[in-house]
């Protein structure tokens, strides 16, 4: 089977895995360009270039409306949700944080909380240990979420974030999946069932139970920290924590090992380890072809021509950017993403992405720590997660040739 080949059927695999219809609403997308209405789902969008438009049009489309993610956050963490999705707040937080996000900081921040960690993942590499790279990435974005917002898990001095003290941060990870399973319904459904809510309340409770130590103590240059200075309470405060764990881990540890798989699969790995240099060119390339989040969906606000079709108030539109990244062909590192898609996996407008930075520094790392190995790695073992919001290995277990 040529390489190409077998890296397309493992990630059709893991999205079907991820939710059995994914495949054949992505494959969808390519006969719905620029946009087309489809009964059940509402307006369904695969050209690049009209997503950029409605994901910049604030004043016809929202995140918040009814039938998207945002009004499911709404319902679970109050009212005060759609402003600071959609309204002042947002904008207000958003420029209060901005310098958290540069790419010097996201570099020191991955540094700092996941380098003693990815350093062991090395060893483990060269003393011939067989490792979960699904794992790893889950531990490795739990750090980096623990270490940004300010959360005092198990120790008191930040500088010194211990390799072997992953259960915890797994933990954060497995909160934010548990929350996360509950949003994956907002893609076929325009209703949120009341059992969704208290379930979702039940999640948060959980995850944020170590946030007021933090709103209280963290320092200025956490979000914990930003959030006290902007004058939010404690309530507010741990549902954007929330927020940020299911957006901070979810979609990167997915790109992460995915991308490890990639390498693999399409027989590039030696490419990179030949010219370690590229892994900028790798990092970008994983980015496109998995886009962690597939599907991004917005409610329209008023009525409005989009591409010829008249969109109205109330509908949903369901704009998929796996299937806009991925219509100019596989992972290739040689690829020039075509303008029109950059980088769109982060989304764009008043929602992009404002931790993409991050995320690449953290997709950067693991690659650095695998190429330091020395030698090329093969796939042990890997199995898919099952009914997942975000597409993604469950396990992904790799050891060196």
């Amino acid at each position: 089977m040529r390489a190409v080949d077998l890296a397309r059927r493992h990630e059709t695999r893991l999205l079907a895995a991820s939710r059995p219809a994914f495949p054949a609403l992505l494959t969808l997308g390519r006969i719905a360009r620029p946009i087309r209405r489809i009964p059940g789902l509402g307006w369904v969008v695969g050209d690049p270039a009209t997503m950029r438009r409605i994901l910049t049009d604030r004043g016809h489309f929202t995140i918040v409306g009814e039938g998207v993610v945002g009004h499911l956050w709404a319902r679970v963490l109050g009212d005060w949700v759609y402003d600071m999705f959609d309204g002042a707040g947002h904008h207000a937080l958003r420029k209060t944080t901005r310098d958290l996000f540069t790419e010097d900081r996201a570099a020191a921040l991955v540094s700092r909380a996941a380098g003693p960690r990815l350093r062991r993942f090395t060893a483990d590499l060269v003393a011939g240990a067989t490792v979960d790279v699904a794992d790893l990435a889950r531990v490795v974005v739990g750090r980096i979420v623990a270490d940004l917002l300010g959360l005092p898990i198990g120790r008191s001095d930040r500088s010194r974030a211990r390799p072997d003290d992953d259960p915890a941060y797994r933990g954060i990870f497995d909160t934010g999946t548990a929350l996360a399973a509950l949003a994956a319904g907002t893609t076929t459904s325009a209703r949120v069932p009341e059992r969704t809510v208290v379930a979702g309340r039940t999640v948060v409770a959980r995850m944020t139970s170590e946030v007021a130590a933090g709103w209280r103590d963290a320092p200025d240059d956490t979000l914990l920290g930003r959030c006290r200075e902007l004058g939010l309470g404690l309530r507010e405060t741990e549902g954007l924590a929330a927020l940020l764990v299911v957006a901070g881990t979810q979609t990167t540890a997915s790109a992460m090992a995915r991308t490890v798989a990639l390498l693999h699969d399409t027989g590039q790995q030696g490419r990179l380890r030949a010219d370690p240099g590229r892994v900028a060119d790798a990092v970008r390339e994983g980015l496109r072809v998995t886009t962690p989040v597939p599907v991004i969906g917005r409610s329209v606000t008023a009525d409005v021509v989009i591409a010829g079709r008249r969109l109205r108030a109330g509908q949903r539109v369901l704009m998929l950017t796996h299937t806009a990244n991925n219509a100019y062909g596989g992972f290739d590192l040689d690829r020039v993403s075509p303008a029109d898609t950059r980088p769109l996996w982060f989304g764009a407008g008043n929602h992009f992405c404002l931790g993409a930075p991050v995320g690449r520094a953290e997709l950067s790392a693991l690659l650095t720590a695998l190429l330091a190995a020395g030698r090329p790695w093969r796939i042990a073992g890997r199995r898919y997660g099952s009914r997942t919001l975000i597409p993604a290995y469950d396990r992904l277990r790799i050891v060196l040739a």
